[in-house]
């Protein structure tokens, strides 16, 4: 089946331009002219959408929004924005809400083709693939610091107070706590957690850790469980405090 693009323009003219000659090219485009309608498309699990070109300006819901909730959805879908804007502060804000490429306009059609086939290869979407087999013990609960998480339940209380936590938020911490005090790369991290092929680049993950460690840590800004291991990735440790009464975990049936 043909990758499924959806182009996200308000301007009509250009965005029938760009599905035209994307379906040219043998995609399957689905085109809207705002970011509500956008979301709910990539809602729909129906909708399978493998890309978004996604223009800046739009009515209501800036791209920037609409590339943030994509991300806070926990979708790595790539991204490729489109604006008239060329300023670096622009370019910055659109990688910093995760976009994964950005192009001005006016733009050349086959750079906006080349891009979109080279987005599309590095995504390496295997959905088909069947899940490699995990060696590590799945764990079902977890206690640690403040935090108590039951991930069968989607449960989690910080100091016995109820926390929500998205399903993406959810999984990537259940990957760190199934693979304790070893170093785990941000490419290996987007093929387990996410599905993807490491090579995206994409500053997802980083923005992710950010928002797992207000969670998990007393203090994000200086964590003690979630490190940084600088040009390597991350380590997560259960206990940081030798000695001390620390965290259990439990196994789960899986």
């Amino acid at each position: 089946m043909p990758a499924h693009i959806l182009v996200v323009e308000d301007e009509k003219h250009l965005g029938v331009g760009i599905k035209y000659n994307l379906e040219a090219e043998g995609y399957r485009v689905s085109l809207v002219e705002d970011g509500p309608t956008a979301l709910r498309l990539i809602d729909a699990s129906s909708a399978s959408v493998d890309l978004v070109v996604l223009d800046l300006m739009l009515p209501g819901m800036s791209g920037y929004s609409v590339c943030e909730a994509i991300r806070e959805q926990g979708s790595m879908i790539p991204v490729l924005m489109l604006s008239a804007r060329t300023l670096a502060e622009d370019r910055t804000r659109g990688f910093d809400v995760g976009a994964n490429q950005y192009m001005s306009k006016p733009f050349e059609l086959d750079e906006l083709l080349s891009r979109v086939k080279n987005l599309l290869q590095i995504a390496g979407f295997e959905r088909n693939k069947p899940a490699p087999k995990k060696a590590r013990t799945a764990v079902s609960e977890v206690q640690f610091g403040l935090l108590e998480v039951n991930f069968e339940t989607h449960e989690v209380q910080a100091a016995g107070k109820p926390v929500r936590m998205t399903p993406k938020e959810l999984r990537l911490l259940r990957y760190f706590v199934e693979n304790p005090n070893r170093v785990i790369s941000r490419n290996e991290l987007l093929s387990e957690v996410w599905g993807m092929s490491g090579n995206l680049q994409t500053r997802a993950v980083d923005q992710f850790i950010a928002r797992l460690r207000k969670i998990i840590e007393p203090d994000s800004t200086v964590p003690v469980h979630l490190l940084t291991i600088r040009d390597a990735g991350y380590r997560f440790v259960l206990e940081p405090n030798a000695g001390e009464s620390g965290g259990h975990e439990k196994s789960g049936g899986h």
